[in-house]
């Protein structure tokens, strides 16, 4: 005789451990829906997933019809577009990174956000007036907001007034966190690479200010935590590695020295598994043909990819990823597998525009990103991005954030 199963009725405890197999947030958001017994047997927020593929943060346009307090995400895997409730991402605002499916956010205020685009849940970093070269700042100085020093100490070099905006758009280059702030009780840092000194700078949760890292010898190009450290690259290759972690007052700062890697215009570190990856960005000249005049605007042409051999120290070239998959741009840099996901091509860079000022608010002309395949050197469109759609933009540019339900 033939028995039907009952499968709304399993126990708890088998229902949780389905669940923790699942890898995908997606099939965890299905798993719950499948009935009551299911929702409640298992938790709220899965903990147990690893790094999701990147959704591609969108700019907004003048002809959304949308509110301008929601935001588009594009998802890879799914091929579709997520409207999410974000008024405090709106055009005021800029993005100056994300990391561990966190969104960093300046706007015309001295506050940096950090928000979780899935959650809402946010938190405060110390804001832009708490920074050493910061020497003062007043919302009574209209225009002139803030008084900055060219050079670090404060006192040794000139002084510079700034308002509200442009040290928003030009103070910080990109801020990178050493884990998701809801992990371990909230004990997480934070590096910011500064545009105008190129120092670095970091806090710890809880802090009042911004600490200067001393002892970087060069202009920083890049910062990712990797294995425990931050590791800064130069310009020309030269990796910085920063533990925070220990001395509270002062950084350990130690420098790899590897033969200078000359010719391109920007430089990317990739943490892949145990590897450490570099990741050089070529960029050229050429006429964007927008519906009123030619503009002359930069866009990438090619990759190269480079591995840390730690015998010597030196970077080798590698003429292929593999099954790994790149995401590059103002995001924290990410390495995946990319057979674990559905719409994700191995062996391929996912970049996004991160140098381009005049891409940004209100010019005609598009954003520069794409995938570029190591393979073979060609360059294919996003497929929500056609090249050449010749669409009005606003700022903040496109930007890859992991979806993070915790």
């Amino acid at each position: 005789m033939k028995m039907e199963v009952d499968w709304t009725e399993l126990p708890a405890e088998l229902i949780e451990a389905i669940s923790k197999k699942l890898k995908f947030y997606s099939d965890y958001i299905r798993f719950q829906r499948v009935c009551r017994n299911w929702r409640l047997s298992i938790p709220k927020t899965p903990n147990h997933l690893p790094p999701q593929l990147p959704w591609l943060m969108l700019p907004q346009s003048q002809s959304q019809s949308q509110s301008q307090t929601h935001c588009a995400f594009f998802n890879l895997s799914a091929n579709k577009v997520h409207l999410l409730n974000l008024p405090e991402a709106s055009l005021r605002s800029r993005h100056c990174g994300s990391s561990h499916g966190w969104v960093i956010i300046l706007d015309e205020t001295p506050a940096i956000l950090l928000l979780n685009p899935l959650t809402r849940v946010k938190i405060h970093l110390p804001p832009l007036s708490s920074f050493l070269n910061v020497v003062s700042f007043s919302y009574f100085d209209i225009g002139r907001e803030y008084t900055v020093a060219s050079y670090l100490p404060a006192g040794a070099g000139d002084r510079y007034n700034c308002s509200l905006r442009q040290m928003r758009d030009s103070f910080i280059k990109k801020i990178v966190l050493s884990s998701s702030p809801v992990d371990k009780d909230y004990n997480f840092f934070a590096v910011a690479i500064l545009n105008q000194t190129a120092d670095l700078a970091y806090c710890r949760n809880g802090d009042q200010c911004w600490t200067l890292i001393e002892g970087m010898q060069s202009y920083s190009e890049d910062v990712i935590y990797h294995k425990g450290s931050f590791y800064a690259v130069d310009k020309a290759g030269l990796i910085t590695v920063c533990d925070v972690a220990g001395d509270k007052d002062k950084p350990r700062v130690s420098i790899i020295q590897t033969p200078p890697q000359f010719g391109g215009d920007m430089q990317y570190l990739v943490g892949s598994e145990d590897e450490l990856l570099l990741v050089t960005r070529y960029l050229d000249l050429e006429f964007d043909f927008e519906p009123h005049q030619p503009q002359l605007v930069y866009r990438t042409t090619r990759f190269e990819v480079f591995k840390l051999n730690w015998c010597g120290p030196q970077w080798e070239r590698m003429r292929s990823l593999g099954d790994t998959a790149l995401f590059i741009g103002q995001n924290s840099s990410l390495a995946l597998s990319a057979s674990d996901f559905p719409g994700c091509r191995a062996d391929c860079i996912y970049y996004t525009d991160d140098y381009s000022e005049s891409n940004y608010d209100d010019v005609y002309g598009e954003h520069d990103l794409g995938i570029f395949k190591l393979e073979d050197g060609s360059i294919e469109p996003l497929p929500c991005y056609p090249r050449y759609s010749h669409f009005r933009l606003r700022w903040p540019p496109p930007l890859w954030v992991i979806p993070n339900p915790c």
